[in-house]
C-alpha cells in the first residue's frame, strides 16, 4: 500500500450531507467511483449489490417522492418535515442507491453477500474522497421503508445497503473522537 493510500484512510472524514454542494463528479470520476464501488471481495462473483444514480432533476423527483411515502406512513408528519423530506436529495449533487440483492439456492452465505454490499458502499466513499469530493454513507428511516423500497422498485430479496451522497465539501469536517486501539483490540489465547 502506497504511503498515499495509508494516508487517506487514515485522514478520511465523512462530511455531512448538509455540507455538500457543487461541483459533483463528472461523468469521468462517477465511473471511477462506481467501478471501484464494484471491486470488493464478492465470493462466487455474485455481485450482491447494484446502483441506482440520483442526479438532476431526478434529486427532486424522488425527493417528492420521499414526502409522500413519509405522508403515507408517518401519522401526521408537520409541513416543515414533508418539505425536509422532499429536500432531502438536493442536498449533493449525486446520491447513489447502493442495493444489497442477496441470491438464494448460491453456496454463499447470505451474511457474505451483505458484507460484499457493505464493502461495495465503503469502496464508494473511499474512491469519491480519495478524487477530492465531500461524501458521506447514510442510511435513515427511508432506507428501511415499504414505500420507498416500492418506489425504487426493489425485489424481495434486495434491501437499501445506504445512500452515498456526493459532492463538494463546504467546510472541512471536524475530527471527531476515535476508539483507541486497547478499547477495541485483543489477543486471542488458548485456554
Amino acid at each position: 500500500m502506497s504511503n498515499s493510500t495509508i494516508e487517506h484512510l487514515l485522514k478520511r472524514r465523512s462530511v455531512s450531507a448538509n455540507a455538500l454542494g457543487d461541483p459533483g463528479p463528472d461523468r469521468a470520476q462517477l465511473e471511477q467511483i462506481l467501478t471501484a464501488a464494484a471491486r470488493v471481495p464478492d465470493h462466487k462473483k455474485l455481485a450482491p449489490w447494484r446502483f441506482i444514480l440520483f442526479e438532476g432533476e431526478a434529486r427532486d423527483a424522488f425527493g417528492r417522492v420521499l414526502a409522500e411515502v413519509c405522508r403515507e406512513e408517518e401519522p401526521e408528519p408537520s409541513a416543515i418535515r414533508l418539505e425536509t423530506e422532499a429536500k432531502r436529495f438536493l442536498r449533493a449533487p449525486v446520491v447513489i442507491a447502493v442495493i444489497s440483492r442477496v441470491r438464494t439456492n448460491v453456496p454463499v452465505p447470505e451474511w457474505e453477500q451483505v458484507l460484499s454490499a457493505g464493502a461495495a458502499c465503503q469502496n464508494m466513499v473511499l474512491a469519491a474522497s480519495a478524487l477530492g469530493f465531500g461524501v458521506n454513507w447514510i442510511t435513515e428511516w427511508y432506507a428501511f421503508s415499504g414505500g420507498v423500497r416500492r418506489a425504487l422498485g426493489l425485489e424481495e430479496n434486495e434491501r437499501v445497503a445506504g445512500f452515498i451522497y456526493i459532492g463538494t465539501a463546504k467546510e472541512k469536517p471536524e475530527e471527531r473522537p476515535r476508539p483507541t486501539l486497547e478499547e477495541i483490540v485483543s489477543a486471542w489465547k488458548p485456554s
